[in-house]
């Protein structure tokens, strides 16, 4: 499954939703005076700082100080080599990655082309457990590197992988590589940005293939930012500045990222000037932030898209008229007065973002709606089922006061405790009606959502979509010789779902932030990461 994508909250990133439940903004030493010049930056706990592991916001945001990715994103989310000088391929199933010259890791140790063979083979080596493994499922021999099921699903335990590494990934000389996919895949650099694919240092290995005891809590990268001390969980993490980084340097001496159980004692703070970024504020502040901050607020599009998901073992939703009924009878811009609606199954942070690809499906005309959903005899009652933790029972409950009043139908929202609920009654075939779902991307691309979502293989397609021209199309884009085809079969295979409608697209998500007097040059991702190099102390 794509572990990323899926989130619990529609207005907090995916780490958020899932720990601000405490009382103490930090603990231990975190409380310390900062050094002169540092920034601190708010965030909620890692879960994880080993990037084969790591795949919340808040870790990834820290290792993004720590580490510097292959490639970065340019202002239109396309990638541009960073720590690598090139990533080429004649047939784009092999690719030779050259590596800059002059990279070390914090404790001195050159980069070399085997820091990132050994981490990846870690990676996908599935008896390692690491959350991002399924990055490397694209390069030949990944299936290798699984548990092989003996009898075919019966009661046999799972045997051993058959290898420890994967056969796709070659050393060249120490500062090239080659990597061989199973199959042509066009944007397979654009993927090369993720945590997944960071290097890692001899000193992380106790033996080949295994994790020294303890390296996660000194982790050493080769990025901008080094680790001071040691992390403990629940203090502050505090980095400083690599004067051996070979590019750009950042320009404040220092970072301290502060953990919070809470985003209301965070935003206390930044008010009261004892924090200087905060990436998320909460979403009961945010009509007021603008006043409370002024020019020291900010605002914009994510890479999230928020759905609701057609069950297609339900036979009430088998007509797709009746799936666009729906949708047309809903005035997004009503239930999310403050919000970005959406109508394409793609945000606008990705190429190939067209604004109404969606269609009529998605345009709002009451009347339009129920003669539709009247003729094709949908349900007389619907239901939408939703995880209560996130935050969602506003929106729930008037996207079904529309249905009601729109589509002439009983609408129940049904909630249920957390999101892993609603996905196990849903991997269980039981009756949700619609249901609620959120997907950020992993890399710009469409197939990061076309792909995983619809496809029907897709790691996370739980409508249980399926449509065999949508698959071939989806192909045929990662497998395309130039952006602009590749850009027209993922268009047109969202034609094929703006037709079928498996899901109602509601909104894009939403980055509100805030910083300090103290700090400027305040910038994040489409992922919600702060660019450490940009910022500036005004102390």
């Amino acid at each position: 499954m794509h572990a990323r994508g899926l989130i619990a909250g529609i207005t907090l990133p995916l780490a958020v939703t899932a720990t601000l439940t405490g009382c103490d903004p930090f603990g231990g030493d975190a409380a310390s005076e900062a050094a002169p010049g540092t920034v601190r930056i708010g965030i909620t706990e890692p879960r994880h700082l080993l990037p084969s592991n790591t795949n919340d916001t808040d870790g990834s945001q820290v290792l993004a100080a720590l580490f510097t990715p292959l490639v970065g994103y340019d202002g239109d989310h396309r990638a541009q080599p960073l720590a690598a000088e090139s990533i080429k391929s004649t047939d784009h199933k092999v690719w030779t990655i050259t590596l800059k010259d002059g990279y070390t890791f914090h404790n001195g140790e050159p980069v070399t082309a085997d820091s990132y063979l050994n981490a990846w083979n870690y990676a996908a080596y599935a008896p390692n457990n690491q959350a991002n493994s399924y990055f490397f499922a694209r390069i030949t021999g990944y299936a290798d590197t699984q548990p092989a099921d003996p009898d075919g699903g019966g009661p046999e335990p799972a045997a051993e992988p058959k290898s420890q590494t994967l056969s796709g990934l070659k050393k060249v000389d120490d500062r090239t590589f080659r990597v061989t996919l199973a199959a042509p895949f066009t944007e397979f650099p654009a993927m090369l940005g993720d945590t997944a694919f960071y290097p890692l240092p001899q000193a992380a290995w106790q033996s080949p293939g295994v994790l020294s005891p303890g390296f996660e809590d000194t982790v050493v990268g080769q990025g901008p930012f080094k680790l001071k001390g040691a992390w403990r969980r629940g203090a502050a993490i505090d980095l400083e500045r690599y004067e051996a980084y070979p590019a750009e340097k950042p320009k404040v001496p220092a970072v301290r990222f502060q953990p919070y159980d809470q985003l209301s004692a965070a935003y206390g703070d930044l008010i009261g000037g004892d924090l200087d970024v905060l990436r998320t504020v909460p979403a009961e502040k945010v009509a007021s932030a603008s006043k409370d901050l002024g020019d020291r607020y900010g605002h914009q599009v994510d890479s999230t898209l928020q759905f609701l998901a057609f069950p297609m073992y339900q036979q009430e939703f088998a007509n797709p008229d009746v799936r666009a009924a729906i949708s047309k009878a809903l005035d997004r811009n009503a239930i999310f007065p403050d919000g970005q609606p959406a109508r394409a199954f793609v945000p606008p942070v990705v190429a190939g973002y067209r604004e109404d690809s969606c269609g009529l499906a998605c345009q709002f005309d009451a009347a339009a709606a129920k003669s539709l959903y009247t003729e094709a005899g949908g349900p007389a009652k619907l239901q939408i089922t939703y995880n209560e933790d996130g935050g969602h029972g506003s929106w729930v409950e008037a996207t079904c006061a529309q249905l009601r009043t729109n589509l002439g139908v009983e609408c129940a929202p049904t909630a249920v405790p957390r999101f892993v609920d609603l996905l196990d009654k849903v991997a269980r075939r039981q009756p949700v009606g619609l249901f609620r779902m959120g997907w950020p991307m992993d890399y710009p691309s469409m197939e990061s959502y076309l792909g995983p979502l619809y496809s029907t293989t897709g790691s996370s397609n739980y409508s249980g979509y399926s449509n065999s021209r949508f698959d071939a199309l989806v192909n045929e884009a990662t497998q395309a010789t130039s952006e602009p085809d590749m850009i027209k079969k993922y268009q047109e295979a969202e034609d094929v779902l703006a037709q079928d409608m498996p899901v109602i697209p509601l909104r894009f998500g939403e980055i509100h932030y805030g910083w300090s007097a103290g700090v400027r040059g305040v910038q994040l991702d489409a992922f919600g990461r702060v660019d450490v190099l940009a910022l500036e102390s005004t102390a």
